[in-house]
Formats: structure tokens, sequence, C-alpha cells
């Protein structure tokens, strides 16, 4: 038996796989709580995740009906690029500050600078910094936050400080890492000049975590916390890795020719790759995968958390938000929302606020504003798989994951705006089953690999399988060039 953890946003989530038997046995999930403020702060106290891990568990292990002492390995996954700093206790010096804040975006434009722009991020780390990432962050607590800065002795990730609190190691993996902004994602290793620009009070052999290969245990679980969570000795974590990462393995996106989309809080489009690439727009990020190889990808900041605000604008459930999608026209009756309630990444606005655009007295209904939303969210996921370029043009399908994902009415959306057949795996929160898979790897490594596991248990939902329909896919050109349109009026993006 083994355990995967994704450690998201909006909560911490907890599967059971039986690998011998291909299954998942169990599963739960439990609530975070987001601080928020207009500045653009986006923060959670890393406590809550701890809270989160031990409800989750304990009632994934219930629903399973197993004894939680035949359970093997545990493996982590996590929001990238949040920032955990720890003082010489172990305990954090300021709430986490999470992928999606953008109080850090000054900051982040200073740090592009002084790297000597795209050009030099790219050749020191293989990217471009982008606000969001953890380099901006640890800049902002030193400028904003000086005494908290001052006490900093360790800087991990969201996922590694889970392995931390499980196993009193501070170490990392490349694939998280990549997100971090002072790690050469073409090498794998700590960029430590690049940290020294950012922190330069800071010991970066003294504060980053060792970095171990995505195969390798991070540790094992901690005697005491071990009794508390009615574990055996010596149960195994993984390395672990971020939800990106693991989200790939979870869809058997390990090898070329899919690409993976992930409709969750933000939005995310990769593809495996056996090189690192060097894309040419600087919002691609060459980030490494959680088991060897690249994984390039781009990242949405606005998904189902503006298609969330949407919905409770109006006080509708799920089922009525879908309702409200369907009985829309496609294109909305000429709204176009630009969404982008939280900054946004790709494109690169982290300023940016959100527009709604074409309103009249006749198209002003629910449910236009529903189907904009959500039409608009994808075609933000359009524009960043179209920034991918032969990586995604070859793909012949797309494994979609997420929240989202759920919907058929936004699956079939998927599949038209993009031209590209759409399935969904079985288990749609492909995060915590790819940091199950790569627990079984590591667990049994050199006895089988992890292409023999994904194939084992990434089942796919031929239920969920969505084909482009060649009417709709005409019709939604024509509409995602308005949204170019839209785009390139109010924030000067090129159409």
């Amino acid at each position: 038996m083994y355990v995967g953890v994704d450690c998201g946003t909006q909560s911490t989530k907890v599967v059971v796989v039986d690998v011998e038997g291909e299954t998942i046995l169990g599963e739960a999930r439990r609530p975070h709580h987001l601080i928020e403020g207009d500045n653009g702060r986006r923060e959670q106290q890393p406590s809550e995740w701890l809270d989160a891990f031990r409800g989750a568990f304990q009632e994934a292990v219930t629903n399973a009906g197993i004894d939680s002492r035949a359970i093997r390995a545990i493996g982590v996954s996590g929001q990238q690029h949040g920032m955990v700093a720890l003082d010489a206790y172990g305990e954090p010096v300021h709430p986490a500050k999470l992928w999606c804040d953008t109080e850090t975006a000054v900051a982040n434009t200073a740090l592009v600078e002084r790297l000597g722009g795209e050009a030099g991020c790219l050749d020191k780390l293989g990217l471009v910094l982008q606000t969001g990432y953890t380099a901006s962050k640890v800049a902002w607590l030193r400028d904003v936050q000086p005494d908290a800065y001052r006490r900093i002795d360790s800087l991990l990730l969201p996922h590694d400080y889970l392995n931390f609190w499980l196993t009193g190691e501070c170490v990392a993996e490349a694939g998280d890492a990549s997100g971090t902004g002072y790690f050469d994602t073409r090498t794998r290793r700590w960029r430590d000049d690049v940290f020294a620009e950012i922190a330069p009070e800071l010991d970066a052999e003294r504060v980053l975590p060792r970095l171990i290969e995505s195969y390798e245990p991070a540790g094992v679980v901690r005697p005491g916390l071990a009794r508390e969570l009615g574990l055996s000795d010596e149960v195994l974590v993984a390395s672990g890795g971020g939800d990106n990462m693991l989200g790939a393995i979870g869809t058997g996106n390990i090898a070329p020719g899919l690409v993976t989309l992930s409709l969750g809080t933000s939005g995310t489009v990769c593809a495996y790759s056996r090189e690192p690439v060097r894309a040419e727009s600087a919002m691609v990020a060459n980030f490494c995968a959680s088991h060897g190889g690249w994984l390039p990808l781009i990242c949405t900041m606005n998904v189902t958390s503006a298609t969330t605000l949407v919905r409770e604008l109006f006080g509708l459930d799920l089922a009525a938000f879908g309702e409200r999608i369907d009985n829309a026209p496609i294109g909305a009756e000429g709204v176009t929302i630009l969404p982008f309630f939280n900054g946004e990444r790709v494109p690169a606005l982290p300023h940016a606020s959100a527009s709604f655009l074409g309103l009249t007295s006749v198209n002003t209904t629910q449910a236009n504003l529903c189907r904009a939303v959500v039409e608009s969210a994808t075609f933000g996921m359009r524009y960043g798989l179209e920034l991918l370029g032969d990586l995604a043009k070859g793909a012949s399908q797309i494994r979609l994951i997420g929240g989202g994902a759920k919907s058929p009415v936004w699956r079939q959306m998927v599949a038209d705006i993009t031209g590209t057949q759409v399935i969904c795996p079985e288990i749609t929160d492909a995060a915590a089953l790819g940091a199950a898979l790569q627990a079984a790897w590591c667990h049994q490594r050199g006895a089988t690999s992890l292409e023999a596991l994904c194939k084992r248990l990434v089942h796919l939902d031929e239920g969920s399988l969505a084909n482009p329909e060649p009417m709709r896919v005409e019709a939604y050109q024509e509409i995602y060039t308005r949204y170019r349109q839209a785009l390139a009026a109010r924030h000067e993006i090129p159409a």
C-alpha cells in the first residue's frame, strides 16, 4: 500500500493506492484557509497543511479499510513556488507566501533587471523569473520584513516542508526546485551566485535544502509521528515534487506525445521533453520533471478561481452553474471576460484586474456571464498551449485534470477550443495519484519502472472522452480572435 498526498491551494488531498491490486482504495481531503489582501497578498499558515494532512490521512485510511501498518511509502506533491522560511527551531518566520501571491511583483522586476534581463535569466537559470516564483518572495521578505528575514535558517517549498515535517530532513528535488528562481534547470543545481543577488546575507549552503534525485527517498517517517499516524517503522517518504510534476506522472505524461492540462485554481499546460527547452517565449518555464527529463510548462493564474467568483456572485451551485453554461450559445452572445481577478502570469500582467466586455442590455444574463468566464479561462489555456510550440502541436491527446475537468460541458469546450481530443484519468486529482506512484517507484526501485506503474494505475475514464466537433472548432476560432483582440486593446498584448 502506498499513500499520495497533494497539498494544494484550496485543500490537502490524500489517496491510498494498492499497487498489486491496481486500484485506489481510499481518498479524502481537508480544506485550507487563504489569507488575501488587495495588494496581491496570498498566504497560508503551514500549520494548516499539517492539520489537513492528519485529518485527510486518517479518513483516507479508514475509507480504504486497511491497517495503516500495511503502508510502505508516502509521496508528497505540493503547490509550487511557495516560500516556507523556517527559523533554527523549524518554525515559520512568516506565513507561507503562495504561487498566486503578486505582492512581490516589484521585487521580481528588480531581480530580473539585476540578473541581466530576460537574456541574463535564461543564461543563468534556463528560464525567466516570473512574479510568483520563490525568488521574489525572499527578496520581498528581506525588504519588508527584515526581522523575520534575519531569523531564516532554512528555505523550503511547501512539499519540502511537508517532507521535513514527516522525516526531519531538509531536502529538495529538481522538479519543484525549478520554480524557485535560484536553480539552474539545465544542470539541476542551485545557483549560489543568483541566490546571493536575492539574499546576500544568507549562506546558500546552509539555508537551501540538499538536492536529491527524484527516485531517492527524502527519508523515513519520524518514529513519534509514525506512532501518531499508526504506521509501522521505516516507512519511506519519497522525494515528492511540485503539483504540476506529480500531476504529469498521475496522468501518465512521462514520455513525448501527450499534453497534461489542469483546470484547477490556476491553469497549467505541460508536455514532456527529453531535453531542456529554450522556448521562444519567456512565459514558458523550462522546468525539470520529477522523474527525469524536463516538463516545459505554462501557468495561468485564473481558472476555477475565476469561475468560482462568478458562480458564487449568482449564488449558484455547480450543477446550476453547468446548466447556465450549457444554456448559453458559443461566444456568450458577444460577452468577453478577461478574467484576471488575481493579476496574471500568462500573459505577464501581474497588476491586471478583470474586465467584462461587450455587455449590452440584451446579452447581460446569468447564462452568458457564466459561459463567458469559462470560455475566457479556457482561451487563456489555449494561449499558453500555443506558446509551447512543437511540443504541443504534435500532441495526440490532452489529459485533463483538476476540478474543472469534472464538468462535461467544460471538457467539450476544451476539445473544441484546442481542436484536440480530450480525456480524463479516472482520478482527476492526478497530483495525489502521481505522488503515490512516485512513492511506489522509490520503494520498489530496481523491481519495477515508473512506466510500468503508470500503465497499471493510470486508468483513463472513457466516459469522459471528448472529441473536437468541426463546426464548434470553426466557431471558436472567431471567438478566440475576439478574445485576443480584447487583450491587445486592454493590455497591448499582440493579437
